[in-house]
């Protein structure tokens, strides 16, 4: 194998922009983004001939260099991040973005932002407004609160509160209850970033109520309660409920903070989850502020809200910290309507997906299996296509023990292994995403939603062609 006539047959720059389709592309593009594109698939196809054995192969990626400086072109002009479909069976996929939002409300919003709107603007009084107006009453009506506003996630929340109601001084926490929440992010850290300073007591396991008594000083600023939503501690344990706590607060002045994490608003138990404490539960029992997230079992988008005693929601309305910390147009818009649905718990579950996910009856699920799996079969897909039971979870720090029987297609490609069949999804026009186990694609369907199913059949037919394909080119 002659390498050094191999370098030597690559087409020089200047012929390749004779070239009609190099032309093209300029004429579409720019000439500096096809000049990038084109060094950057020449340095790729001499590493390739330095490192190929088969002439052959050589051969053929010199023959189609054109082909790839359009591919890489075509690259550079298209996002990275894009929709992909989860088979996971992860409710809350953290790594996938949570919580989706339905069509319907996205169609809304995009009709709020594709034009100017009311965010900061009272139309009945002509006037500048609050961006936290339009789902302030709301969140109000729905637990129970006096006032309410959000910021840009729970962590947020967090540091909002403490800054406005306890800068300088010390809040109690108890040991167990301070929290990672994810990418190595400490409860702790986030909350010193606010200028308090935490007094843990109790053990990991074990809080009592004396525990918080003792620790109160003329420092204290404020009580705080962590609900672990991420993660359980059984066995010999003990902690001190926030309705305990709160004639210590009264006793003392001080506000009782309730962090909840994910923030429920209806009540699982109904529907076979294990019973999570909700929003109005916290507000009933006496809390003064209640923050949780927004894009977790709420089911909406990005945010850390906060309710509580008007007298505290104002104090943060007017931290310096609430400039850094706010949400978007896009937030704000979408978190209205997904609030709106919350009026009726019977709307909720059926309009908001993660809800209509974790509540779906398996004969639902079981359905929709036997659907996609009938569509890829009659596709020709290249597979041993079948149908076993499995195991979704709520994911997202949600429900950590959670397990909510489920249904999924299992698929056994019969030219190719596992491990690059699950690469091929992942690299698919519209990625999908499954699990693998014992050797086997796994798509659970409680997390795909039927308005998928053609788009992953035809996806999957091609997967055959991508193997002729990639072995012509030597992959």
């Amino acid at each position: 194998m002659n390498k050094n006539m191999l370098y030597r047959s690559i087409p020089k720059v200047d012929v390749l922009l004779e070239d009609e389709a190099i032309q093209a592309m300029i004429e579409h593009y720019s000439r500096e983004t096809v000049m990038e594109a084109i060094h950057v698939e020449m340095d790729k196809l001499r590493r390739y001939i330095g490192e190929c054995d088969e002439e052959a192969q050589a051969r053929y990626r010199i023959d189609h260099l054109t082909e790839h400086v359009g591919m890489t072109v075509s690259a550079m002009h298209t996002p990275n991040m894009r929709m992909v479909i989860n088979g996971t069976g992860t409710i809350l996929h953290t790594n996938l973005g949570r919580a989706p939002i339905s069509p319907e409300h996205m169609k809304r919003v995009a009709a709020i932002a594709t034009g100017y709107s009311n965010l900061e603007y009272n139309l009945e009084e002509g006037k500048r407004g609050e961006r936290y107006s339009h789902f302030e009453k709301l969140l109000c009506k729905i637990t129970g609160a006096e006032a309410a506003m959000a910021v840009n996630n729970n962590a947020a929340s967090v540091m909002l509160i403490l800054s406005s109601l306890a800068k300088g001084g010390e809040v109690i926490v108890s040991r167990g209850e301070l929290v990672e929440i994810g990418g190595k992010f400490r409860i702790p850290d986030v909350m010193e970033q606010s200028g308090a300073t935490l007094v843990e007591v109790g053990t990991t396991n074990k809080t009592h109520f004396d525990d918080y008594k003792e620790a109160i000083t003329e420092e204290t600023k404020a009580l705080l309660k962590v609900h672990t939503s991420n993660y359980r501690i059984v066995g010999f344990t003990d902690t001190v409920g926030i309705d305990e706590l709160i004639p210590l607060a009264k006793e003392h002045d001080l506000p009782v903070i309730e962090d909840l994490g994910s923030g429920v608003l209806v009540d699982l138990g109904k529907y076979g989850i294990t019973h999570e404490p909700t929003v109005q539960e916290s507000v009933a029992k006496g809390a003064d502020v209640v923050c949780f997230s927004g894009d977790k079992l709420l089911g909406g988008p990005q945010a850390g809200i906060i309710i509580g005693k008007k007298k505290y929601i104002d104090m943060m309305k007017k931290n310096q910290l609430t400039r850094a910390l706010r949400i978007d147009k896009f937030t704000a818009a979408t978190l209205e309507l997904v609030l709106q649905e919350y009026l009726s718990e019977e709307k909720a579950i059926q309009n908001i997906p993660v809800l209509r996910m974790i509540t779906d009856p398996l004969e639902e699920v079981a359905k929709k299996a036997r659907s996609l799996a009938g569509m890829l079969k009659r596709a020709k897909v290249p597979a041993r296509i079948e149908m076993c039971s499995c195991q979704s979870q709520i994911g997202g720090g949600s429900l950590p023990l959670e397990r909510i029987e489920s249904m999924a297609i299992t698929i056994r490609p019969e030219k190719i292994s596992v491990a690059e069949l699950e690469e091929r999804m992942r690299h698919l026009p519209v990625p999908v995403i499954p699990r693998t186990v014992n050797d086997t694609i796994l798509l659970d369907m409680r997390t795909i939603d039927r308005r998928y199913f053609k788009l992953i059949a035809e996806q999957f037919k091609e997967l055959e062609i991508m193997e002729e394909t990639s072995l012509i080119a030597g992959r």
